[in-house]
């Protein structure tokens, strides 16, 4: 089982302030899949890989503006850590917890 199974609360410190979300991970017969819950809308992961416990993805969201944000984050136990990019603007620090398994 993948290390990032479970569900995990995000934080995420973008230049307009740290925004929350809730992710939900889960596996199917080897295969991962995701949803975000956060700003108002649940959106669901794209193009989720691992490399030992190093866990990329992708993301389409709407608010607060219309954004594709890649994820590359490190789980340690149950700590998170990496970042987020929106196309060009800047790197997004991003750092979780594991809520539940």
């Amino acid at each position: 089982m993948h290390t990032i199974v479970g569900t995990w609360l995000l934080r995420m410190k973008t230049p307009i302030g740290t925004m929350e979300a809730t992710y939900t991970f889960s596996e199917t017969d080897g295969t991962l899949t995701g949803s975000a819950v956060g700003g108002g809308e649940t959106t669901p992961l794209a193009d989720i890989s691992a490399s030992g416990d190093q866990y990329t993805w992708r993301q389409r969201i709407t608010r607060p503006m219309r954004l594709n944000l890649d994820y590359a984050v490190t789980v340690d136990g149950d700590t998170l850590s990496g970042e987020s990019r929106a196309g060009r603007l800047p790197r997004t620090s991003v750092t979780g917890e594991r809520v539940s398994a």
